[in-house]
């Protein structure tokens, strides 16, 4: 029959620990029809938008439903391990896993992951974020302006502050890319003088998105601003990666897949910054078999371009213009394809092939046809101004089209909401 309560104030928190089922939301979908971004949609997401798939039909959404993947806020994994009532019981007592202390303490489970999401996805105002390209060139040499200097160090922050973050809340997934985030944004800072740091980083994200099993210590220990890495450490690998046998019964390979694809390019980017080209080369060539099966669209072919820029990087460093140029042609025709295309995305497109001129340009003059390279810059420099032009088109349109909203809305008196986060 079970203990009754002792008195009516007993009675009455047993009361407010019991759920009402009624008011939990659906459960998780099945992990088969977990697919993120790879299922396309049948219109674009914003009017006049540039996702429309180049090779099937259909609208690449942006990345939105792989950042759901990632930023799992409707805590799928834990409701599917610990079951609906276990799991909705745990949350009504606050007893899952969020920041307690501080500055965050006030928000709840979900709203830290919207806060880590941010830190990780925000879109930055500054020149150097507006750039999808990963490529990777050493633009450190002790000249950088101040203000450069202060963006360089508050990204490498929060990334930081991401993994610390990624920690606490038991997010594995997160914590891979806030690593790759630190290789990259410490490469950013310090150049080659930090491609040994950023390699770590890169390596113990590959070992999170993994099929093994990784030691959360040693994962925290790179949230600090100087990691003391123990070289006498005793490694302890209890916690399954995102491809483990035991995870793939919670979460879909996908979200194994979404990280590597982005610490496979970092840690390539790391050992080019170290000079071992051949084994830069190897890790980038590691994304492609992720890749094979995702549309053609603009953000994707962003990946693309980067990946096969990067490996012809490390043919010019070693004196191979031939095989730079290969590659350099393959990312270059990658961004063709989207400014011929009808319903192509021309500024992706336009940024795609500046990025593999420019790089073609560097590559011929170390190659010794320093009056070829100058050719394709002042092509580079044409197309250049021509995308300002296209991306302040762009801008107006948007503009005009939001106060055309607001417009609408204030005659229909129906003010949008605007909600703080």
């Amino acid at each position: 029959m079970g203990k009754k309560p002792k008195s009516s104030r007993g009675a009455r928190k047993a009361k407010d620990r019991k759920l009402d089922k009624s008011t939990l939301p659906p459960p998780p979908k099945a992990l088969d029809d977990e697919v993120g971004s790879a299922k396309l949609l049948d219109e674009p997401s914003l009017p006049g938008s540039g996702y429309k798939a180049l090779d099937r039909e259909g609208y690449d959404d942006g990345g939105v439903a792989d950042l759901t993947l990632v930023i799992d806020l409707e805590d799928s994994v834990l409701r599917r391990k610990r079951g609906e009532n276990e799991y909705f019981t745990a949350l009504k007592a606050d007893l899952l896993p969020r920041v307690t202390k501080g500055p965050l303490a006030q928000m709840s489970r979900r709203e830290q992951k919207i806060k880590l999401a941010k830190l990780l996805f925000s879109e930055e105002e500054h020149e150097e974020d507006k750039n999808p390209s990963e490529v990777w060139m050493d633009t450190v040499d002790g000249n950088e302006d101040a203000q450069t200097k202060k963006h360089r160090v508050e990204r490498l922050s929060s990334a930081r502050m991401a993994l610390s973050l990624s920690s606490v809340l038991r997010e594995p997934a997160c914590a891979s890319l806030s690593l790759s985030e630190i290789s990259k944004r410490r490469l950013a800072l310090y150049g080659k003088d930090g491609a040994i740091d950023a390699l770590r980083c890169a390596d113990k994200a590959i070992e999170i998105a993994g099929a093994g099993f990784w030691d959360r210590d040693e994962i925290e220990v790179e949230a600090e601003d100087i990691p003391k890495i123990d070289p006498k450490h005793e490694k302890n690998a209890t916690a399954p990666g995102l491809a483990n046998e035991a995870t793939l019964k919670l979460l879909p390979v996908r979200v194994s897949h979404l990280c590597l694809r982005s610490a496979y390019l970092h840690r390539g980017n790391a050992l080019a910054a170290l000079g071992r080209e051949e084994e830069a080369k190897e890790s980038y060539n590691q994304v492609f078999p992720m890749l094979n099966d995702e549309p053609r669209c603009g953000r994707l072919d962003w990946e693309r371009s980067s990946l096969y820029i990067n490996i012809g990087n490390t043919f010019s460093r070693k004196g191979s213009f031939d095989a730079a140029k290969k590659n350099y042609d393959i990312a270059e025709q990658l961004g063709r394809d989207h400014i011929k295309a009808e319903a192509g995305n021309r500024v992706d497109g336009m940024g795609m092939v500046i990025v593999a001129m420019r790089a073609r340009a560097f590559a011929l003059k170390k190659a010794g046809k320093e009056a070829e390279g100058k050719e394709v810059m002042r092509d580079v420099i044409k197309m250049q101004i021509e995308l300002n032009a296209e991306n302040e088109k762009k801008k107006a349109e948007e503009e005009a089209t939001a106060a055309s909203e607001a417009d609408k809305n204030v005659a229909a008196g129906t003010q949008p909401v605007s909600v703080s986060s």
